[in-house]
């Protein structure tokens, strides 16, 4: 049986070759090519042809949600290697066809299984990843708004800037820039102080 041919995608040098290096290690799987952001790693698809890619979400130029789109008639099965669990993450890396959702916490032979369960077909999802899916498609919520959004709206009620609010939740500023923006649109409302009005009215604190 051939080897399991595997791109590495990941803006954080380290951490790109790091993969690679233990992956080159574990039968049966052959590391042909890396890339730093998402554009590169698509030209690399091309040119390499591998049966998996390991993308990382948040990169510079071109992130791997978008990345991910832009695979989507190759045959490479493309998945998310993140320490991101971020619901609209999940439910874009989904909806985009990847076929697993993974934090980079995990051992290398763990990472090998899931590289190898991916190239036979086998969709996975990381335990924290499974959850916030199941949450934004039965949760009970405001509006509809997601459960990472309500997380936003509970600590913007309670007066944290953006930056706390991102270091409270591990996300980025930009982040939360963008699902206070959401927040507002879907509630109709003009800003912080009425977003904590509506909070507070509603139960939320």
């Amino acid at each position: 049986m051939n080897d399991v041919r595997v791109v590495v995608v990941d803006d954080q040098q380290l951490i790109r070759e790091g993969i690679a290096a233990l992956l080159g290690l574990q039968p049966g799987i052959t590391v042909v090519g890396t890339a730093g952001d998402g554009r590169v790693a698509v030209e690399v698809v091309a040119a390499q042809d591998p049966d998996v890619v390991l993308m990382d979400v948040r990169m510079p130029v071109l992130d791997g949600i978008d990345a991910l789109a832009l695979l989507r008639h190759e045959r490479a099965k493309v998945v998310m290697l993140t320490t991101f669990d971020d619901e609209e993450y999940v439910v874009r890396a989904l909806q985009g066809g990847a076929s697993g959702y993974l934090l980079k916490d995990r051992p290398a032979a763990e990472l090998a299984a899931a590289v190898r369960l991916a190239h036979a077909g086998v969709v996975q999802f990381d335990p924290a990843a499974a959850a916030r899916l199941a949450a934004a498609v039965t949760g009970d919520r405001p509006d509809g708004l997601t459960e990472r959004e309500v997380d936003v709206l509970r600590l913007v009620a309670t007066g944290r800037t953006n930056r706390e609010i991102a270091g409270r939740l591990h996300v980025s500023e930009g982040t939360v820039k963008n699902h206070v923006s959401r927040i507002l649109g879907r509630l109709g409302l003009r800003d912080r102080t009425q977003a904590a009005v509506y909070a507070r009215d509603r139960g939320l604190l």
